[in-house]
């Protein structure tokens, strides 16, 4: 298991050549010590497990891996599914390459909220067509907790114990190394 920066792993994710909109997460806070535990999957690319907390408000640190290479029948029910009435959205997304990139973009969003404005529409078809609009790598339904942890959260983190006691490890090192008591929240 090869334990990586947090950003290094999302950046994977986003260069995945995977659907978009198969991504599902979830996440909270920690089990102990400051900052929180995230998991992001997807069928065809497997299980990422992230740990981060906030050095500061504008640096938010943290390690990651890969868990998992596919979602099988085990792992399935333990990541949120499309469609699910309590759950909120995710996305991962790259900024512009270039200026030209950026005007396209906001051309394809401005076309996208006048369509939506101008007709019937459910928040998750805005959800996705914004998410489209905006060339976001990865989308998907999340759960989360702000103030807790999801139940599942805490049955990945039990499926997943050799990588949760390694990337907290890891963590903690950071922690140290930052000088950092508690995060911010």
């Amino acid at each position: 298991m090869r334990v990586r920066d947090w950003q290094d792993i999302l950046e994977d994710v986003a260069s995945e050549d995977a659907d978009p909109d198969g991504w599902r997460a979830v996440a909270g806070r920690r089990n102990a010590g400051v900052g929180e535990d995230f998991y992001l999957g997807h069928p065809a690319t497997g299980v990422y497990q992230l740990k981060t907390y906030a050095k500061n408000p504008r640096d938010l640190r943290g390690v990651g891996t890969r868990v998992a290479r596919r979602i099988d029948e085990e792992l399935d029910p333990l990541l949120p599914g499309h469609g699910e009435e309590d759950g909120g959205r995710f996305a991962v997304r790259q900024p512009p390459e270039d200026e030209d990139e950026a005007e396209r973009m906001a051309r394809r969003l401005e076309e996208t909220v006048k369509v939506h404005a101008e007709a019937p529409t459910t928040p998750e078809d805005f959800f996705e067509d914004v998410m489209e609009a905006v060339d976001s790598p990865a989308w998907g339904p999340m759960e989360y907790e702000f103030a807790g942890r999801p139940d599942r959260l805490d049955e990945l983190s039990d499926t997943f114990e050799e990588a949760e006691q390694l990337l907290n490890s890891e963590l903690e090192d950071l922690i140290e190394e930052d000088e950092v008591d508690r995060g911010f929240h």
